[in-house]
């Protein structure tokens, strides 16, 4: 160990921490002056977590025989315009004024981002953003970060870095003094990569009967569309929903990395994981705020809708979430991006994701229920469907009503199809939209179809246009039905590996637009 001598000279240090903006990280220059006479003093916009930091570091060093120098510490936090949030800068500073005092050997201490929580113990506790974090240091072309063990698999995912998972101060202090070497953590990205890839505890072979119901979500899975199931209580929906991700498309490596990196951005990567490798499925509770399903906050953090990128939002009860809830989805569903802004940054969360959602048809949940009796009021279950805005409903493309399974398909011992059968059907629809596609870099799938893309595409013979103007008169759809109704027959015809839209694929189509119908609700 050093000895702090009084009379040593005077020393300006420089460490590196990293501060998350969104689902990037800004490099963050600490630089620790000690000169002579007695304060601490800690500039650069530190919030009240950095601040706090002294009794921290203050605590950690001295139940480990190392201490603060009773001398005047000046401390800055380079850019100084931009807010420094959290209890993660507390290893950056204290390697900084260990380096400044002398008390560690300061020649490495630059060609690291350094970064953790201390206890007063010392040991370090996990922290949020450590795959951006490890991506913008790699980036600056440090050599390596330092920073909990906790969080060390997530940030390993990046090539050319040294990785350095330590479990306390001690370790940090023996490293830089030559000491003891902290042992690489190091991760084969692909390997991880493909070793969870068909991990999941649920399959369509459980659901028993629904036939209707898993075609309409093969359709859905098929073409990124939107989908609503309408049925009574205990009828299976949240049961179909759940599997939904089974049959989805496979992340590629590329989507796991865009998914792992706003699950870690939000914190919720669990301890000593990598890489996110199955699809998210997210299912907020209708009590949710505005700000936590499409983000935001004093300091901004990604939304639900963000967490379910590349994955699957199902929101149970639909009528049941607050209007403005529901309403600010509207924007994020179309641009595939949330933007949060603020008076001096705006920050920009992805957020594409298909949108499942459930309801009863009415108050009670019985209407139009084979044996039980609606016992609504007149006129509640208009008002009750009402509590949808019309521009929300114009975004989902399947209305699908479920029906509740009879005793007989319950019993059945037979087990229905597997999801990983109903993938590759998926897949190879997928395949086919990704080359129709594959000019457009913003477009992947036929639910992102505009209307021109729509005129080019979904072209329609005599006969189709026929069917499509008799249902519309008859079953009395609305205009906005119209283009739903294309995108979907669209991608009937790609699971058919079908180069033109059939009639047949038009009338199946058609029955998914229940909500459409004049008179669906009394």
């Amino acid at each position: 160990m050093f000895e702090v001598n009084e009379n040593d000279s005077l020393m300006l240090v420089k460490t590196f921490g990293s501060a998350v903006y969104g689902v990037d990280a800004i490099t963050i220059t600490v630089e620790v002056n000690i000169g002579q006479g007695i304060n601490f003093h800690l500039v650069g916009l530190p919030d009240s977590a950095v601040k706090e930091s002294q009794q921290r570091i203050e605590a950690a060093l001295k139940n480990n025989g190392y201490k603060i120098p009773g001398k005047k510490i000046v401390i800055n936090m380079a850019p100084a315009d931009i807010r420094k949030e959290g209890s993660a800068y507390d290893l950056t500073i204290a390697t900084g004024i260990l380096a400044a005092s002398e008390q560690i050997l300061p020649d490495r201490v630059s060609e690291y981002v350094i970064m953790g929580e201390l206890s007063l113990d010392g040991s370090l506790q996990s922290m949020k953003g450590a795959l951006p974090i490890a991506i913008q240091a790699q980036k600056e072309g440090f050599k390596g970060i330092i920073l909990p063990k906790q969080n060390a698999r997530e940030a390993a995912i990046v090539e050319g870095l040294d990785v350095l998972g330590v479990e306390n101060i001690i370790e940090v202090i023996n490293f830089f003094n030559g000491e003891q070497e902290i042992e690489l953590t190091k991760i084969d990205t692909r390997k991880e990569f493909y070793k969870n890839l068909d991990n999941s505890s649920f399959d369509f072979e459980d659901v028993k009967g629904q036939e209707n119901i898993k075609r309409a979500l093969e359709i859905a899975a098929a073409g990124g569309h939107n989908v609503i199931l309408i049925g009574p209580p205990g009828a299976g929906k949240t049961m179909l929903a759940k599997r939904l991700p089974t049959i989805l498309p496979p992340l590629s490596l590329k989507e796991a990395l865009e998914t792992t990196k706003i699950h870690s951005v939000a914190g919720r990567m669990e301890s000593d994981a990598s890489l996110i490798t199955l699809r998210p499925f997210r299912s907020p509770h209708h009590t949710i705020s505005d700000v936590a399903l499409v983000g935001g906050g004093g300091f901004p953090q990604p939304g639900e809708i963000s967490l379910a990128h590349n994955g699957v939002l199902f929101l149970d009860e639909l009528p049941e979430f607050k209007r403005t809830v529901l309403e600010v989805m509207r924007q994020p569903m179309e641009e595939r991006k949330v933007t949060i802004s603020r008076a001096k940054f705006t920050v920009d969360y992805p957020a594409s994701f298909m949108l499942v959602a459930s309801m009863n048809p009415c108050p009670c949940g019985y209407y139009n229920h084979p044996e039980k009796e609606c016992m609504c009021a007149p006129g509640m279950v208009h008002k009750y469907l009402n509590k949808i805005s019309g521009p929300l409903l114009d975004r989902i493309d399947l209305h699908v009503e479920v029906t509740p399974v009879d005793f007989e398909k319950l019993s059945e011992k037979r087990l229905s199809e597997k999801s990983e059968k109903i993938r590759d059907r998926v897949v190879r629809a997928r395949e086919i939209q990704h080359e129709r596609y594959k000019e457009n870099d913003y477009m992947h799938s036929n639910a992102m179809m505009g209307s021109k893309q729509l005129r080019e595409i979904c072209r329609i013979d005599e006969a189709g246009q026929q069917l499509l103007k008799n249902a519309m008169e008859k079953l009395g759809l609305s205009a906005r039905a119209y283009d739903r109704i294309l995108k979907v027959s669209r991608t009937i015809a790609d699971l058919e590996q079908s180069e033109h839209i059939e009639t047949n694929h038009l009338a199946e189509a058609i029955q998914y637009r229940s909500l459409d119908r004049e008179g669906w609700a009394g």
